[in-house]
């Protein structure tokens, strides 16, 4: 290992350095949520779904699905000694024992009714498989649209009625490239971008998931129930969406590979937005191999109608052109990728958990014990005004107040009075009991105070093109790309998030620190990797680089798995073995001031 710089005090900065009750001062005139409203459930037919998946039949889970790979999948059915039918009873039948009984994982809202016709017709085929992902059980978060007879509905019960009345982009990818869509996943409500006292993983359709290495720790971000099930082996894969934190908040907190991609890179068309600017969709899988093909799968190599970003490059990369996507991103896999790579180290974020300190430190000597050139620390030079959340919360309410009334447009039969936000307010002050039992919904109040002109000054205090300019000044031109150009950096390191925090519906979320909003603001992508274990759940470490540069951080991801093998497959247990702890050495630092809640939680 090569340390170029010594380490040396710095100040550690919190993530979100306003707490969120600071803001709710901007909501002041809102009008209070209707408390104990009436209603509607039992009185509209097509609210009456269940909150659980479809029953399937209550058999033990089958072991000799567990940890299985894409690879070996198709191994098997070009090799005739395995049919996509019977992988995906096998799955059927873990969800049945593990999500909806047992230990109740409850990370799935809906099993599609059409997966084992689809398995059957994909069976009659003959090799060669035409698609990469031939056969292959795929989950999907419930904010992706399918058009067929599963809702598409962000967890909200304002959105079940009839189905999305067309495939979103990425799941007409999927099913061209073979996939089984198995189903769609539990979620933190509207993508965790309600209310600021939310618990990740709860939405009024499903109710709270749960993190499979203990049931009563949380799963963290909007995409909970896509990294539990994953991590869980109730899928091969499953898709998440991020807007800042939620593909590799639950990659952390449930031991997967998640990769969150350039903005653009794939089609946001048909997913429920929180933001044009910052919302994109990747992988969760067990594997980098994994999350590389289906990534392969799902880019979007020329331009989609439906989805401007995909003909031009993301906010940190305005006026410069957008390369040439490769064709496999699997041509990036190399279990030395680490070798010769030069990679910059941040510790902005320490000192907040010193468990995952340690398991960080860990990651950082094995990388340079892998032949990799550190740079050991690098520092964001505006860390301060990107943790305030000032200028990507202003971004955030400005783009959701207008692109999800776009995207409600393209619904019918569903029981809303218009497509507007405000129609959604009303719902849930109508539907309270149901919707609003534990949090209600001051993010929607506070973006519906929004103005629609984007140079006038909005609530929080800034207008929407300044706060472009300003997350592109401090996240790219003198961040990311800065720290990068300036020690001749491949990519950025970081701890991706704490370890899991107990779920708790009444406070809400227990964040202590995360590292992805330097990324968010600018569309830049991340990969997490799982990195280590403590007290029974894992931690992960993120490499992050500027934009379109998944080629190079899959490189190195994958030479990270490959000396590290750091997953360890969950058990299920109702709670941890604290008279057992993992083994780790906390660092000598000071103590810290404890960092406030989040602004901008995991979305």
């Amino acid at each position: 290992m090569t340390n170029e710089t010594e380490n040396s005090d710095h100040e550690t900065a919190t993530r979100r350095s306003v707490s969120r009750r600071d803001f709710l001062k901007y909501g002041a005139g809102v009008a209070a949520v209707a408390a104990g409203a009436g209603g509607l459930l039992g009185k509209i037919p097509f609210l009456q779904p269940a909150t659980t998946p479809t029953l399937l039949p209550q058999n033990p889970p089958n072991p000799g699905i567990e940890e299985v790979t894409i690879a070996q999948l198709e191994a098997q059915y070009v090799a005739g000694t395995l049919t996509a039918a019977s992988v995906v009873n096998m799955y059927e039948n873990r969800i049945g024992g593990l999500d909806q009984s047992g230990p109740r994982l409850n990370s799935l809202l809906q099993v599609n009714p059409d997966a084992l016709t689809v398995a059957h017709q994909l069976d009659a085929q003959a090799p060669p498989f035409p698609g990469i992902l031939h056969g292959i059980p795929i989950l999907l978060k419930d904010n992706i649209d399918t058009h067929d007879q599963m809702q598409t509905s962000a967890g909200s019960l304002a959105l079940v009625g009839t189905p999305a009345l067309q495939d979103s982009t990425i799941a007409a990818h999927l099913r061209a490239a073979g996939a089984i869509i198995l189903g769609k996943t539990n979620l933190s409500e509207w993508a965790n971008f309600r209310s600021f006292f939310s618990s990740s993983g709860w939405s009024g359709r499903g109710g709270q998931c749960n993190n499979p290495y203990a049931v009563d720790r949380n799963p963290c971000g909007s995409s909970s129930g896509s990294g539990a099930a994953t991590s869980g082996n109730l899928t091969t894969v499953s898709i998440g969406t991020e807007t800042d934190g939620s593909i590799v908040c639950p990659a952390n907190a449930n031991g997967v590979v998640g990769i969150k991609p350039t903005v653009g890179l794939v089609s946001r068309a048909g997913v429920i937005p929180i933001s044009h600017t910052q919302d994109t969709v990747g992988p969760h899988a067990r594997t980098v191999a994994d999350a590389a093909t289906v990534l392969t799968a799902i880019v979007q190599r020329t331009p989609d109608p439906r989805d401007p970003a995909t003909s031009t490059s993301p906010l940190g990369k305005l006026g410069q052109p957008r390369p040439n996507l490769p064709n496999d991103y699997n041509a990036f896999l190399n279990p030395n990728g680490l070798q010769r790579a030069r990679i910059g180290v941040i510790r902005d974020f320490e000192g907040f958990s010193p468990h995952a300190d340690a398991i960080f430190d860990s990651a950082v000597n094995a990388i340079g014990s892998a032949g990799a050139t550190l740079v050991d620390p690098v520092s964001f030079p505006h860390l301060s005004d990107i943790n305030s959340g000032l200028a990507e919360f202003t971004v955030l309410l400005f783009d959701f107040k207008i692109d999800i009334a776009n995207y409600l447009k393209t619904r019918t039969g569903v029981p809303i009075a218009s497509p507007t936000l405000q129609a959604l307010i009303d719902f849930n002050n109508a539907n309270a009991n149901q919707e609003m039992p534990f949090f209600a919904q001051e993010i929607f109040d506070l973006a519906n105070l929004f103005s629609s002109d984007p140079n006038a000054i909005q609530p929080l205090g800034l207008s929407y093109n300044d706060s472009l300019a300003i997350d592109q000044k401090i996240g790219a031109t003198e961040g990311i790309d800065q720290l990068l150009k300036d020690n001749k950096l491949d990519a950025l390191i970081a701890g991706t998030d704490s370890p899991a925090w107990p779920t708790d519906l009444i406070n809400g979320d227990h964040f202590t620190f995360g590292t992805s909003s330097p990324c968010a603001i600018v569309g830049y992508p991340i990969i997490n990797v799982p990195a280590g274990m403590t007290f029974g759940v894992p931690v992960g470490i993120s490499f992050m680089g500027t934009a379109f540069s998944e080629p190079t951080l899959i490189k190195l991801a994958s030479g990270f798995e490959a000396v590290t093998r750091a997953r360890q497959k969950p058990q299920f247990l109702q709670t941890l073995p604290f008279s057992s702890p993992s083994t780790f050495k906390v660092r000598g630092r000071g103590l810290l001031p404890k960092r406030n809640t989040p602004l901008v939680s995991e979305l």
